[in-house]
């Protein structure tokens, strides 16, 4: 038996081939992994001595040779290959151990050229992978040392099972895909490529998905933008709410103010400024008193114990905060279910695209991170919005962006008062946020009203002024918007146009 070795990540190797050689198999090394095996006091050919051409092109060029590839290539069970392979003095390679030069790592790097990123893409490596697992029931594939010992195990038994050599070369095959998704998305050029190629790998399973009967589990690098701090493993919902509370809660920048979000089933239930946490808190609290519980907070400064003894009354899932302060975090830790996660980078940083599943394949967007714009307003009524209302505005749009449709918000200009989510009808939702504030038992008066897409009809427009709202902000775009705009009109009330929906579906 002969095996390959070519690892640039060595954990393990010495002893797996201190293993390998104990049970009489022959090895064959490339540079570093043959200086490191022999180091070792492990005999380990060289690949020249195998190929008889030496490495060239500052090593670039040396298992590209039909000793290597023929090895791995030819088919045990056809006599006329093994006969072709004496015929050209050429032995079987049973085993290969690879894994790839470090690509993502290279390119995470503040400040990588082009050139260093090209250097770091392996190419003899991927091509041994994929020889390997195209050949996989006679040749056994290693990219992860964490298999070493079940083919050692196996290989003491006297064979590695069938279905063991299938799932490694699947796995070797999808160390490969991942690889160049890697590297075409470092070099892709164009926003939506013909050709979409995604690999991501498994970040941690999940005890089941959004309900007890369906399998999940999470892939990426969703460690990147959070750690944990305390409590249990987070949960599918509880995923998704945090992804949604933190993208809420990056419209409000520390500068503006200290900003509280509270997020239920990824619908935003309350969100406030303040001069400090607890009073942000308390404001966006006062929107909704039921809702909260259970539900995510999310704030954009650091939690003191003021506002932790404040938010410590209910039983929240999740609290999202760029840090905690050390008493704050100790009183916090003292409810078990209750998680604590430290945003760690923007999640509006995360990439380019949204993806979602489909039948027979995915849809593709950038996501909706589009700016205020405000200087894309328009003012279509007879009266303009004051300086107060502009404020509040300017808040209760950015809220409802993150609102699922059909959305309406009602707020100051410093909290939300009435929030409207996933109605059938626009009109809908607006009763659904005057309810709210009702039971919250909030005064729309002098409020404004903001909604994701168009008023269809005037009866959107005329039962927001009903409920007190003076005035309004709303894409524009309908058939019937002069009649909109004729009963904001009547009521004295302003209105903008920003000419940008968004919907969340």
């Amino acid at each position: 038996m002969r095996a390959l070795m070519s690892v640039y990540d060595k954990s393990g190797i010495v002893a797996f081939a201190q293993a390998l050689h104990a049970l009489g198999v022959e090895i064959i090394s490339t540079g570093q992994t043959q200086r490191v095996l022999r180091e070792a006091g492990i005999p380990a050919l060289a690949v020249s001595e195998v190929t008889g051409f030496p490495e060239i092109l500052d090593g670039r060029v040396k298992t590209l040779h039909p000793a290597i590839h023929a090895g791995l290539l030819a088919r045990r069970d056809l006599p006329a290959h093994l006969d072709e392979l004496a015929a050209h003095g050429l032995k079987p390679i049973d085993l290969v151990v690879v894994n790839l030069y470090p690509f993502a790592a290279t390119i995470a790097r503040p400040g990588v050229t082009m050139a260093e990123a090209q250097e770091q893409i392996d190419i003899g490596g991927v091509a041994l992978l994929r020889a390997a697992a195209k050949n996989f029931p006679a040749v056994l594939v290693l990219v992860d040392p964490a298999d070493y010992d079940a083919v050692l195990a196996g290989l003491r038994a006297g064979e590695v099972p069938l279905a063991e050599r299938q799932r490694l070369a699947a796995k070797a095959f999808a160390h490969t895909a991942e690889y160049d998704a890697t590297i075409a998305a470092y070099l892709r050029t164009e926003p939506l490529p013909d050709v979409l190629p995604l690999a991501w790998r498994k970040y941690q399973p999940l005890r089941y998905g959004e309900n007890p009967h369906q399998a999940a589990a999470l892939y990426g690098d969703f460690g990147a933008f959070f750690q944990q701090l305390h409590g249990k493993e987070l949960s599918y919902n509880n995923i998704l709410d945090t992804a949604a509370a933190q993208e809420l809660i990056e419209e409000f920048p520390a500068a503006e103010g200290a900003a509280v979000a509270i997020i239920k089933h990824t619908n935003p239930c309350g969100v406030a400024i303040g001069h400090d946490l607890r009073s942000a808190w308390e404001a966006a609290f006062a929107t909704d008193r039921e809702a909260p519980f259970g539900g995510i907070i999310a704030v954009n400064r650091p939690v003191d114990l003021a506002f932790a003894e404040a938010v410590n009354e209910i039983f929240s899932e999740i609290i999202i905060a760029p840090e905690f302060m050390p008493d704050a975090l100790e009183l916090l830790q003292r409810k078990k279910n209750r998680r604590l996660l430290r945003s760690l980078r923007p999640v509006t940083s995360a990439g380019n695209w949204q993806i979602r599943s489909v039948p027979g394949g995915v849809l593709v967007q950038e996501p909706d991170h589009a700016p205020l714009a405000q200087e894309e307003w328009r003012v279509v009524t007879k009266r303009a919005p004051t300086d107060a209302e502009a404020a509040a505005l300017r808040f209760g749009w950015r809220v409802v962006k993150h609102v699922k449709s059909n959305a309406i918000v009602y707020a100051a200009a410093d909290r939300t008062l009435g929030i409207g989510a996933g109605q059938m009808s626009r009109v809908d939702s607006s009763r659904l946020a005057v309810w709210k504030a009702q039971q919250a038992g909030l005064d729309l008066r002098g409020s404004v009203v903001a909604s994701d897409a168009l008023f269809p009809f005037a009866d959107g427009v005329e039962a927001a002024i009903a409920a007190g709202a003076t005035a309004i902000i709303q894409p524009g775009g309908s058939v019937r918007d002069e009649e909109v705009i004729a009963a904001a009109d009547a009521a004295g009330a302003a209105m903008v146009f920003t000419g940008r929906r968004h919907f969340r579906h």
